[in-house]
């Protein structure tokens, strides 16, 4: 999957406020500090019940 959207962080990690309606749950190998509250591209793994298993999360 390839979407972008708003980088949130919350108590339990990371969620991905998709610009099409609707957040994702980020599963992330490395912690994307510098993107937080920013607008960004993650690319992944859909894994289902909202969850993404993110391979990069860049700049949008």
């Amino acid at each position: 999957m390839d979407e972008t959207g708003r980088l949130v962080r919350d108590a339990a990690g990371f969620l991905l406020q998709r610009d099409l309606g609707g957040s994702y749950r980020l599963v992330l190998l490395r912690v994307p500090v510098d993107h937080v509250e920013k607008r960004v591209r993650v690319r992944g793994i859909y894994a289902g019940d909202d969850v993404v298993e993110a391979e990069g999360v860049a700049a949008a």
